[in-house]
């Protein structure tokens, strides 16, 4: 580095110290750990004093260590602002936003919502990123996204937490078959389902409807996508649970869908970095959310 202090060597510093070692602070930047140590020794000499040290286990960082992030974290801030001032210098772009939300959010929540918000800021780059809930929370922690939309609880003592909508869950079942009235999990349960992949809460929060009356549901399958399970119920291979908004009246495409009993919601929630710094499109993008979802 020789008398060089560039943003990459206290990026690659602040990861040292957050993850505890060389070697996991290198698969995060994609580098190989030799080269972390070796940049991690040219910010030291840089710097005339010891930076991280081993603590059990463990890398910590010194006194001065400590010192050195303070100082990078400001610098970052201050990166981050001059970013965002000459966005409007950049062909009309208002910035960048990146979102994490599951596929039936994505589908049938945000599309009208992030539309109005395209036509009221044609500058601002919103990208969509879907996942299960726990993977969005993981990204978002990470800060390879900046803003999740996740069904809730979503656990994190790094995060921010704001409940922003909540709707039912029903039964979905071939138009021809839909009884009159809710349905009870000892009725459902006797029914060939279609449900969720168990890898994410919605799916957990219907497992845990069913054990509240003592069942344990034995799907005949299990799939990660709305669509392909709205696909199989049309076809009359089975019956599903989802969330009321995928099965909208007048665009069900020959399902229908009945209330549970007891009722059974799911809640939704934003989830973002509690030390994440808020840009002026981040900012109008959680306002659109909260008045889209909330309304």
């Amino acid at each position: 580095m020789k008398n060089t202090l560039t943003l990459r060597h206290l990026d690659l510093l602040a990861d040292v110290a957050e993850l505890g070692s060389f070697s996991a602070a290198a698969e995060k930047e994609a580098l190989s750990q030799p080269a972390v140590s070796q940049q991690i020794r040219a910010l030291e000499t840089f710097f005339g004093v010891r930076l991280i040290e081993r603590s059990g286990r463990h890398m910590r960082p010194t006194e001065a260590g400590r010192v050195v992030l303070a100082g990078a974290g400001r610098i970052r801030d201050e990166v981050e602002a001059m970013q965002e001032a000459v966005q409007p210098f950049r062909a009309g772009r208002a910035g960048r936003v990146r979102i994490g939300t599951g596929a039936t959010a994505c589908i049938y929540l945000l599309p009208p919502i992030l539309g109005a918000l395209k036509r009221e800021m044609p500058g601002l780059d919103c990208t969509v990123r879907t996942g299960n809930s726990p993977e969005i929370r993981r990204l978002v922690e990470e800060n390879t996204l900046d803003l999740g939309l996740v069904t809730l609880p979503a656990p994190g003592r790094s995060l921010e937490v704001t409940p922003i909508f909540e709707e039912d869950l029903v039964a979905v079942c071939p138009a021809t078959e839909a009884p009159v009235g809710p349905i009870t999990a000892a009725a459902l349960a006797a029914r060939p389902l279609v449900l969720y992949e168990d890898a994410g809460h919605t799916r957990l929060l219907i497992d845990g409807w069913f054990a509240a009356a003592g069942l344990q549901p034995k799907p005949v399958m299990e799939l990660g996508s709305v669509e392909a399970i709205k696909e199989i119920v049309g076809a009359g291979l089975g019956w599903s649970v989802l969330p009321a908004s995928s099965v909208r009246p007048g665009k069900a495409g020959g399902l229908g869908s009945v209330p549970l009993e007891p009722r059974l919601c799911r809640r939704l929630g934003l989830v973002l970095r509690r030390d994440k710094r808020l840009t002026a499109g981040l900012r109008e993008v959680i306002a659109a959310l909260r008045a889209g979802l909330t309304g």
